[in-house]
Protein backbone atom coordinates (compact mmCIF):
# COMPACT_ATOMS: atom_id res chain seq x y z
CA UNK A 1 0.00 0.00 0.00
CA UNK A 2 0.84 3.82 -0.52
CA UNK A 3 0.59 6.27 1.76
CA UNK A 4 -0.87 9.72 0.33
CA UNK A 5 1.22 13.10 1.51
CA UNK A 6 -1.96 13.02 3.92
CA UNK A 7 -0.86 9.91 5.68
CA UNK A 8 -3.74 8.06 4.43
CA UNK A 9 -3.38 4.46 3.59
CA UNK A 10 -4.75 4.23 -0.38
CA UNK A 11 -4.72 0.49 -2.54
CA UNK A 12 -2.81 0.35 -5.76
CA UNK A 13 -4.82 -0.08 -8.69
CA UNK A 14 -3.31 -3.45 -9.48
CA UNK A 15 -4.86 -4.40 -5.88
CA UNK A 16 -8.39 -3.07 -6.66
CA UNK A 17 -8.68 -4.74 -9.90
CA UNK A 18 -7.30 -8.41 -8.76
CA UNK A 19 -10.46 -8.62 -5.74
CA UNK A 20 -12.94 -6.85 -8.51
CA UNK A 21 -11.71 -9.87 -11.56
CA UNK A 22 -14.23 -13.46 -10.90
CA UNK A 23 -13.46 -16.50 -12.57
CA UNK A 24 -15.86 -17.55 -14.88
CA UNK A 25 -17.90 -20.65 -14.85
CA UNK A 26 -18.11 -22.44 -17.72
CA UNK A 27 -20.57 -23.83 -19.23
CA UNK A 28 -20.80 -24.59 -22.94
CA UNK A 29 -24.50 -25.27 -22.84
CA UNK A 30 -25.54 -21.95 -21.19
CA UNK A 31 -26.81 -19.11 -23.31
CA UNK A 32 -24.54 -16.69 -23.93
CA UNK A 33 -27.26 -13.93 -24.59
CA UNK A 34 -30.61 -13.65 -23.78
CA UNK A 35 -32.83 -14.99 -27.06
CA UNK A 36 -35.85 -11.91 -28.33
CA UNK A 37 -38.98 -13.00 -27.32
CA UNK A 38 -40.33 -16.04 -26.81
CA UNK A 39 -39.03 -19.97 -27.57
CA UNK A 40 -40.05 -23.37 -27.08
CA UNK A 41 -37.37 -26.32 -27.04
CA UNK A 42 -39.09 -29.04 -29.77
CA UNK A 43 -37.99 -31.76 -27.81
CA UNK A 44 -39.69 -31.67 -24.65
CA UNK A 45 -41.98 -28.52 -24.94
CA UNK A 46 -40.28 -26.41 -22.67
CA UNK A 47 -40.66 -22.42 -22.65
CA UNK A 48 -38.23 -20.02 -22.75
CA UNK A 49 -39.65 -16.38 -21.77
CA UNK A 50 -38.44 -13.72 -19.41
CA UNK A 51 -35.13 -14.96 -18.93
CA UNK A 52 -35.66 -18.54 -18.44
CA UNK A 53 -37.06 -21.93 -19.28
CA UNK A 54 -40.05 -23.28 -17.27
CA UNK A 55 -43.29 -25.49 -18.36
CA UNK A 56 -45.90 -24.10 -19.67
CA UNK A 57 -49.84 -25.41 -20.18
CA UNK A 58 -50.20 -24.52 -23.72
CA UNK A 59 -47.63 -23.76 -25.98
CA UNK A 60 -47.47 -19.47 -26.69
CA UNK A 61 -48.80 -18.32 -29.88
CA UNK A 62 -45.56 -17.38 -31.79
CA UNK A 63 -42.71 -18.85 -30.06
CA UNK A 64 -39.48 -19.75 -31.70
CA UNK A 65 -38.24 -23.45 -32.07
CA UNK A 66 -34.86 -23.61 -29.54
CA UNK A 67 -33.43 -26.68 -28.41
CA UNK A 68 -33.44 -25.89 -24.70
CA UNK A 69 -29.61 -26.76 -23.12
CA UNK A 70 -30.98 -30.28 -21.16
CA UNK A 71 -32.48 -31.54 -24.44
CA UNK A 72 -28.91 -30.70 -26.17
CA UNK A 73 -26.65 -32.16 -23.24
CA UNK A 74 -29.11 -35.17 -23.95
CA UNK A 75 -28.28 -35.44 -27.94
CA UNK A 76 -25.00 -34.66 -27.31
CA UNK A 77 -24.48 -37.53 -24.72
CA UNK A 78 -22.67 -34.48 -22.43
CA UNK A 79 -23.72 -34.72 -19.29
CA UNK A 80 -23.15 -32.18 -16.49
CA UNK A 81 -23.24 -34.47 -13.60
CA UNK A 82 -22.60 -38.12 -12.58
CA UNK A 83 -23.35 -40.48 -9.61
CA UNK A 84 -22.24 -43.26 -8.86
CA UNK A 85 -23.56 -45.72 -6.83
CA UNK A 86 -21.97 -48.65 -5.81
CA UNK A 87 -21.82 -51.30 -2.49
CA UNK A 88 -23.62 -54.26 -1.17
CA UNK A 89 -26.47 -52.35 -0.40
CA UNK A 90 -26.98 -51.21 -3.84
CA UNK A 91 -26.80 -55.35 -5.02
CA UNK A 92 -30.11 -55.66 -2.58
CA UNK A 93 -31.49 -52.80 -3.16
CA UNK A 94 -30.74 -51.54 -6.75
CA UNK A 95 -34.58 -51.14 -8.04
CA UNK A 96 -35.46 -48.73 -4.87
CA UNK A 97 -32.57 -46.50 -4.64
CA UNK A 98 -33.30 -45.68 -8.43
CA UNK A 99 -36.47 -45.40 -7.95
CA UNK A 100 -36.05 -42.46 -4.91
CA UNK A 101 -33.31 -41.18 -7.81
CA UNK A 102 -36.25 -40.84 -10.33
CA UNK A 103 -38.40 -39.51 -8.01
CA UNK A 104 -36.16 -36.76 -6.62
CA UNK A 105 -35.69 -36.07 -10.54
CA UNK A 106 -39.22 -35.98 -10.86
CA UNK A 107 -39.64 -33.47 -7.85
CA UNK A 108 -36.97 -30.93 -9.42
CA UNK A 109 -37.87 -31.18 -13.21
CA UNK A 110 -41.57 -29.86 -12.31
CA UNK A 111 -40.03 -26.57 -11.35
CA UNK A 112 -36.69 -26.57 -13.24
CA UNK A 113 -37.04 -28.23 -17.15
CA UNK A 114 -33.21 -28.19 -17.34
CA UNK A 115 -32.89 -30.59 -14.44
CA UNK A 116 -33.32 -34.00 -16.30
CA UNK A 117 -31.65 -37.78 -15.73
CA UNK A 118 -30.04 -38.94 -18.47
CA UNK A 119 -29.40 -41.91 -18.54
CA UNK A 120 -28.72 -45.08 -16.20
CA UNK A 121 -26.01 -47.36 -16.95
CA UNK A 122 -23.36 -50.08 -15.50
CA UNK A 123 -20.39 -48.51 -14.24
CA UNK A 124 -16.98 -49.48 -14.65
CA UNK A 125 -16.76 -51.60 -11.83
CA UNK A 126 -18.82 -54.66 -10.95
CA UNK A 127 -21.89 -53.66 -9.31
CA UNK A 128 -21.78 -50.05 -10.21
CA UNK A 129 -24.84 -48.00 -11.11
CA UNK A 130 -23.97 -44.70 -12.63
CA UNK A 131 -26.89 -41.64 -13.32
CA UNK A 132 -25.61 -39.06 -15.46
CA UNK A 133 -27.57 -35.44 -15.35
CA UNK A 134 -28.25 -32.67 -17.55
CA UNK A 135 -27.18 -30.27 -14.78
CA UNK A 136 -24.97 -29.69 -11.27
CA UNK A 137 -27.81 -29.58 -9.01
CA UNK A 138 -29.73 -32.68 -9.53
CA UNK A 139 -26.88 -34.94 -8.91
CA UNK A 140 -26.28 -33.49 -5.21
CA UNK A 141 -29.89 -33.76 -4.03
CA UNK A 142 -29.93 -37.23 -5.59
CA UNK A 143 -26.52 -37.74 -3.47
CA UNK A 144 -28.08 -36.74 -0.48
CA UNK A 145 -31.58 -38.37 -0.78
CA UNK A 146 -29.80 -41.55 -0.71
CA UNK A 147 -27.64 -40.39 2.46
CA UNK A 148 -31.35 -39.20 4.22
CA UNK A 149 -32.95 -42.49 3.64
CA UNK A 150 -30.35 -45.10 3.29
CA UNK A 151 -27.16 -43.81 5.20
CA UNK A 152 -23.73 -44.33 3.64
CA UNK A 153 -21.02 -42.50 2.31
CA UNK A 154 -21.16 -39.51 -0.08
CA UNK A 155 -17.93 -38.16 -2.01
CA UNK A 156 -18.33 -34.63 -4.42
CA UNK A 157 -16.62 -32.85 -6.28
CA UNK A 158 -17.12 -29.81 -8.41
CA UNK A 159 -15.27 -29.14 -10.95
CA UNK A 160 -16.25 -25.55 -11.56
CA UNK A 161 -14.42 -24.43 -14.46
CA UNK A 162 -15.42 -27.32 -16.44
CA UNK A 163 -19.19 -27.01 -15.17
CA UNK A 164 -19.32 -30.64 -13.90
CA UNK A 165 -20.44 -32.69 -10.84
CA UNK A 166 -19.20 -36.46 -9.55
CA UNK A 167 -20.98 -37.39 -7.15
CA UNK A 168 -20.04 -41.14 -5.51
CA UNK A 169 -22.59 -42.62 -2.90
CA UNK A 170 -21.45 -46.26 -1.35
CA UNK A 171 -22.68 -48.39 1.46
CA UNK A 172 -21.62 -51.50 2.09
Amino acid sequence: MKTTGTGKATRRHDERKAHLIAEERHDPYKARGKPSGTSMCPGCGAVYARGRWHWADTPPAGAKHATCPACQRIADDFPAGRVTLAGAFLAAHRDEILALARNIETHERAEHPLQRIIAVADGEAPGETVITTTDIHLPRRIGHALVDAYKGELDTHYDEAGYFVRIGWRRD
